[in-house]
């Protein structure tokens, strides 16, 4: 598709569970839109789908209601039935998922090299994903370094957000290298103050990019 504004994805927070005991998805989210993040995404693989669908609608509700992108990981069934866009990665079908969401809701692709990307293009992708650094967060995620990310965002035109070990140290990095936005799990997730340091990201990257 490639129609989304890539300023939607500049601060992009992924839902978390155990990194401090009885905080939840919803948490993570919440706090993430006080701190000012530009997207959300749900990634719960330990929810059955009736109560993915039912945190989903909820959080879309909040998401539209501050003008913030939210996405499913992986469940394309459930980002369709409550209006929210998704996330998928290489062993799912990317065109699939483009009919199954329709043309409104934004599809994001999980994509390791420039032939992954644009093949993720074709099929229908509004923005690109691409480890970056390694995370103990998605230990089988290979990390493709800034050369790349800077790689896959030379390939087409489609915005791309760098994740895999980011945080507010190393944001600009991958900005500098081509990412139009920064998507965080630990960072927000695993951090005292989530709100704050959500804020703290959103700093980085207004450093980072400048007067524009």
């Amino acid at each position: 598709m490639g129609s989304l504004d890539p300023r939607r994805l500049s601060v992009y927070v992924v839902t978390s569970t155990g990194f401090v005991p009885g905080r939840g998805h919803r948490d993570v989210a919440l706090a993430a839109i006080e701190g000012g993040a530009t997207a959300i995404q749900l990634r719960a693989p330990e929810l059955a789908d009736p109560q993915l669908e039912q945190l989903a609608t909820e959080l879309e509700q909040a998401c539209r209601a501050a003008s913030v992108l939210f996405v499913v990981n992986d469940r394309v069934s459930v980002a369709a039935a409550v209006g929210a866009g998704a996330h998928v990665g290489q062993d799912d079908d990317a065109a699939t998922a483009r009919l199954e969401l329709g043309a409104q809701h934004p599809l994001g692709v999980s994509v390791d090299t420039p032939e992954q990307a644009r093949a993720a293009a074709a099929a229908g992708a509004d923005y690109l994903g691409v480890t970056v650094w390694a995370t103990p967060t998605k230990p089988e995620a290979i990390p493709r370094g800034l050369d790349g990310l800077r790689a896959v965002a030379e390939a087409t035109p489609l915005p791309v957000v760098a994740i895999g070990g980011v945080n507010t140290g190393n944001a600009a990095e991958a900005l500098g290298a081509g990412a139009a936005g920064v998507a965080v799990i630990a960072a927000v997730g695993a951090m005292p103050d989530m709100a704050e340091a959500t804020r703290r990201l959103a700093e980085a990257v207004t450093r980072a990019w400048g007067p524009r």
